[in-house]
């Protein structure tokens, strides 16, 4: 296909001001390799270089938006999707139970018999936890027994406190605080330590160790 020599100009020109080849041949609808092809000796000035190196940084910028909107949209039909198979799955004490005996094995101490042992930093975790205990077994919540370990650069009460919140056991059955060595080197901004519960009952221990134990026989992986 032919182009005008007006065309041809017009590019030049706006190649000398900085514009980058692919905006030259969409702004003049022109094939990209002819644009490629014209412009390829056009000497540019320090202001020039200047302007393609801004508009090529706000390129990256715009198609990095782009990337984190369509991955936004994705993570969002992804939820919603989740959201509606959980709907259709009945919740009950036999699946809390079941829940509750998974996190024992990935997070809590397997090797307890006598009582069940749970230690983790995530509030999400440890409330996810305590919630499916509580949903799936008859308690004595004055079995309950926790211990949070912290660092020296802590205030002790704050975090007590705020586990105390987290967690819905009560400050008595609550442990002075385990100091873990710190340098103070380095600070985590916002990290309320960890937490071990434990609450004191063989039966549920050994439950829960069942629990895991037979689903995972019953899968034979």
């Amino acid at each position: 296909m032919s182009y005008s020599i007006y065309t041809r100009k017009k590019a030049e020109s706006l190649r000398r001001q900085g514009k980058s080849v692919k905006f030259i041949a969409k702004t003049l609808h022109i094939a990209q390799s002819t644009s490629s092809l014209w412009l390829q000796n056009i000497h540019l000035s320090d202001k020039a270089i200047k302007e393609l190196q801004k508009n090529k940084i706000v390129g990256q910028y715009k198609t990095k938006l782009i990337r984190q909107e369509k991955r936004k949209q994705l993570l969002d039909e992804i939820d919603t999707n989740s959201l509606n198979r959980l709907k259709a799955i009945p919740l009950n004490t036999p699946l809390y139970q079941l829940l509750a005996s998974f996190l024992i094995w990935t997070e809590g101490g397997k090797s307890a018999k006598s009582y069940v042992n749970f230690i983790n930093s995530d509030p999400i975790m440890i409330k996810t936890f305590l919630f499916l205990l509580r949903k799936g077994f008859t308690l004595n919540e004055k079995k309950f027994r926790a211990l949070v370990h912290i660092h020296t650069y802590h205030n002790e009460n704050q975090i007590r406190n705020y586990w105390i919140n987290a967690t819905q056991i009560p400050i008595t059955q609550f442990s002075k605080c385990y100091l873990k060595p710190n340098t103070k080197h380095r600070i985590r901004e916002g990290y309320k330590g960890c937490i071990r519960i434990r609450y004191y009952d063989y039966r549920i221990a050994l439950q829960l160790r069942s629990f895991y134990n037979s689903f995972v026989r019953k899968i034979g992986p």
